[in-house]
């Protein structure tokens, strides 16, 4: 069996990584680490150009249709950026959220508005999915909401995807009434994330269960998994060129047998981890028995894999590999985050051996 990328998805990648090297060099990546949310706004106009905010919204409402795969792959070039986006959020989630669990009326409303880039969404899906913390939470009663959701992803936006303690969906419009957003500083400075307080937050329900829920886990760890791999690929690539230039002792150091081995074990680490990313995004859509175990796969094992090259990575650049300057930390954080979000590995790993008659519940 032959499992590649076609010509239209590679071409997906060149042209997303091509405004991306316009859009989104270092300085501005640095720009939108120090405040200046702006930088995002202005990444994600020229991805909308692009079409990437519609990747998984129907053609009727504007958007292309494809699949989940083409999503991981739209997210492996920009995790190998840094780049700033909603993208978890917005082409993935939500649009997914509306499609298995949405209203003709709440997609009418959405989706067109979420392809063309005039809307962003954020996603409370953190408790329900990865372990309620103490005092967080939310509660659902009489088409409102109350409670506290912690590390909303991509928050503030215009549309939020709640997750109730029942695991149960909502719609919130961000900024109505009961609604407050709190940034929340994380390690990950590329990307925004918050706490949102519900107070008889007026909330739209999704016709949605538990099954839904676990539908969207899936498709953010998949997300999560190629993000890890694309920035993990960077780090690779830059220490390589590093190890090509730097010169110590009257040699260069990538002549160093030490050096070379770590360059070595990171590609050999890294390298079976794309046809994991790859497949575990395909069976999403091409084979959904076996999508929550791949799904876990690949994000428990990319947790590990990009630790361990995000590490091996800054050995090789030396002193100058912690600097501000090189701002290869924004790829260390960023996997950082990627590691935790949603589950970390071990939390990720129980859930895969209960899925497979293995363990007791996470």
């Amino acid at each position: 069996m032959y499992f590649g990328l076609s010509t239209e998805q590679r071409l997906l990648q060149e042209s997303l990584a091509g405004a991306l090297d316009r859009a989104a060099p270092l300085e501005r990546v640095r720009a939108f680490a120090d405040g200046d949310l702006s930088v995002e706004r202005g990444i994600w106009g020229d991805l909308a150009d692009l079409g990437a905010p519609g990747l998984l919204i129907a053609e009727e409402h504007g958007g292309t249709g494809l699949t989940l795969l083409d999503a991981a792959l739209a997210a492996e070039i920009l995790g190998s950026r840094a780049s700033p986006s909603p993208f978890l959020s917005t082409t993935v989630l939500a649009p997914l959220a509306l499609r298995l669990a949405g209203s003709s009326a709440q997609r009418a409303s959405w989706l067109p508005r979420l392809a063309a880039g005039e809307a962003t969404a954020a996603a409370a899906i953190s408790e329900p999915v990865s372990g309620t913390r103490d005092g967080a939470g939310v509660r659902a009663g009489g088409g409102r909401l109350n409670g506290r959701a912690l590390f909303v992803l991509d928050a503030p936006a215009d549309l939020i995807v709640v997750a109730d303690d029942a695991r149960g969906l909502h719609l919130v419009e961000a900024g109505g009434s009961g609604t407050s957003t709190k940034p929340l500083t994380t390690i990950d400075k590329t990307r925004r994330m918050a706490e949102v307080r519900f107070d008889d937050a007026p909330a739209e329900p999704l016709n949605s269960n538990a099954d839904v829920l676990a539908r969207l886990r899936d498709a953010a760890w998949v997300i999560l998994a190629a993000d890890m791999l694309g920035a993990s690929q960077a780090m690779l690539e830059k220490a390589v060129a590093y190890a090509k230039e730097r010169r110590q002792f009257g040699r260069l150091i990538g002549s160093f047998q030490a050096v070379k081995h770590l360059c070595a074990e990171m590609a050999a680490k890294l390298e079976p981890c794309r046809a994991l990313v790859w497949y575990a995004a395909y069976a999403f859509d091409a084979a959904p028995e076996e999508a929550s175990l791949a799904a876990a796969h690949a994000k428990a094992h990319l947790s590990e894999v990009s630790r361990f090259v995000a590490r091996t990575a800054t050995e090789v650049h030396g002193g100058i590999g912690f600097t501000e300057l090189l701002g290869l930390h924004y790829w260390f954080k960023r996997v950082g985050l990627d590691r935790q979000l949603l589950g970390g590995p071990e939390r990720v790993r129980a859930l895969a051996a209960q899925m497979q008659g293995l363990g007791a519940a996470a």
